[in-house]
This record gives structure tokens, sequence and C-alpha cells, in this order.
């Protein structure tokens, strides 16, 4: 007795449009990583290759030569080692305090029997729509004796709206409203409730506001250069800026005595803007990784939908 045959299944992936609409994905997905990968390979050739090479152009992709006294320069400076350090310590500082803000707001907001629940949603919602503008901003500031202090950077933009909306949704799908009802038949206050229960299964959404608060916090200088005078207090971005401001070359300094000094300072300084911005990349790249895995669960399951 023969035995039946068995059809072949077939699968949705195995159909001749399904394979070319992969194949298409990748090679935008390709062309995308390309697009995002490039800069960033030849920022860092141009950091270490010769600053005449780089000055000539010859710079396409991959160091020509290798000369490091863009670095050097950057670690015997003190006015970018103290702007390196104001940045971290700015963008820790920021980023605690947004996330530490940003769980207590979105957890009381997610919270059913809150009174006035909708009511506080909106008022945070409304100046995202409604901004008082740079002026008003300015004098608040002023008017708490903010200015020229650390905490002129740090606290106008401690929390993001965008944020807490994300934490509230999060809330919302992961902490069950019977959760907080059995630690209130077991005697939990509502500080208990948040911090023994609802804050250990806020893993992937304190990451994620880490991220974003320390992200923002460190590529931010709008603030800095609006409120601070000090210097010594400049974070690295606001220090980097000024540094592409004087990039130019005055074409009234050139003269036969100065002309080979003033186009070797030049080269220099444009070896030294590309140096700068590797360094200001290696915080976030180093930070990522750890982040990565609870990140993209967080911003999955906490998105607004």
């Amino acid at each position: 007795m023969s035995s039946p045959q068995v059809r072949p299944t077939t699968h949705i992936g195995d159909t001749r449009l399904d394979r070319v609409f992969g194949r298409v994905n990748y090679v935008v997905l390709g062309a995308f990583t390309l697009a995002v990968l490039y800069p960033l390979v030849y920022v860092l050739s141009a950091s270490v290759s010769e600053p005449s090479a780089l000055t000539r152009g010859e710079v396409w992709l991959w160091p020509v030569g290798l000369n490091v006294d863009a670095y050097k320069a950057i670690w015997e400076s003190p006015r970018l080692v103290t702007g390196f350090t104001n940045s971290v310590l700015y963008t820790i500082t920021g980023a605690l305090f947004g996330t530490a803000m940003t769980m207590l707001a979105g957890y009381v907001i997610a919270r059913h029997e809150m009174p006035f629940r909708r009511f506080l949603t909106l008022f945070c919602l409304v100046p995202t729509l409604l901004s008082a503008g740079i002026i008003p901003n300015y004098l608040v500031v002023r008017s708490l004796g903010l200015l020229n202090t650390p905490w002129a950077v740090i606290l106008p933009g401690a929390m993001s709206v965008f944020n807490v909306l994300i934490t509230r949704t999060f809330y919302q799908m992961n902490v069950p409203d019977e959760l907080h009802e059995a630690a209130r038949v077991d005697g939990a206050n509502e500080f208990a409730t948040f911090f023994r229960i609802a804050l250990p299964l806020s893993k992937p959404i304190i990451a994620v506001n880490l991220l974003f608060y320390g992200v923002a916090q460190w590529n931010a200088w709008f603030n800095a250069f609006l409120y601070l005078n000090d210097d010594g207090l400049f974070p690295l971005q606001l220090v980097l800026r000024e540094l592409l401001t004087q990039s130019a070359v005055d074409p009234s300094a050139l003269s036969g005595a100065n002309l080979a000094e003033i186009m070797a300072k030049k080269e220099l300084f444009d070896k030294l803007k590309y140096a700068m911005i590797v360094v200001a990349m290696i915080p976030p790249l180093i930070a990522y990784p750890f982040v990565q895995k609870h990140f993209v669960k967080g911003a999955l399951i906490g998105s607004v939908k």
C-alpha cells in the first residue's frame, strides 16, 4: 500500500513577491546604513589624517597618513577638558533628575483612581503647543536666580511631556490595577506601592528615559548659550560651537611673514574640529549598547498607540 502523498505547504514568505519585497527592504536598509556610517567613518578618518591631506581634500573614506596632534591638543587644552567634564556632569544630573520626575509624573497620571488626572495630562500638554518664547523663559530663569549656574542648563529641560506620556502608557499596560489592589489589601500606601511594586517592573522605561534625557542633555547647547557667561561652566557642545565660529581665517591677516604659520594653525584647527566631534560622539556610543535591550522593549511597550 503506497503512502499518501503530502503536498508541500506554501508559506507566504516563499512567494516571489515577498522575496522581491524582502530584497528591496535589504537594499533600502543597506543604503540607510551606508548613509549613517559614512559620515562617522569620514569624521574619524579626518581626525587622524595628516593636516595637509585634509586641506587638499585627499581624505574620502580612510585616513591618509597618521597624525594625532588634534587629540593631543584636546587633552592639553584646559578649556576643552573642562567643557567635557561639564557636559558629563550636566548629562548625568539631568538624566537622573529628568527620569525621576518623569517616572513619578507618569505613574500618577496612569492611575485610574487619581482625581483630575485628565486635567493634569492636559496641563502638561498645553505648554508643548503654546510656548512662551525665549524672553519669558529667560526672565523666569533670572528671577529664580539660576543665571550663570549649572542649574540653568539642567532645570529648563528637565522633563519632557513626550517621555511622560510614554511612561504613563507603560504603566497602564504593565502594572495592572490588581497589583495596586493587592498592595492596598496588604497595607501598603501609595509610596510603598510605587517603590516596591511599580518601580521594580519599570526597568525598560527607566532605560528609555535615561537614554532620551542623557542624549538630549549631552547635545544641548542653547540653554548654556542663553544663561551662562562663565567659560568655566560651558558644556562641550558650546565650546565646540565657539571653535566652529572661529574657524574662518581673516584674509587681512595673511601676509608673507606669517602666512605659513597661519595656514599651519588653520590645518590643525580643521583637524581639531573633527577630533572634537569624535570626542563628543564617544559617550552616547558607549552608553547605548548597555541600554539597548531595555530601550527597545520600553520604547515599543510604552509608545503611544
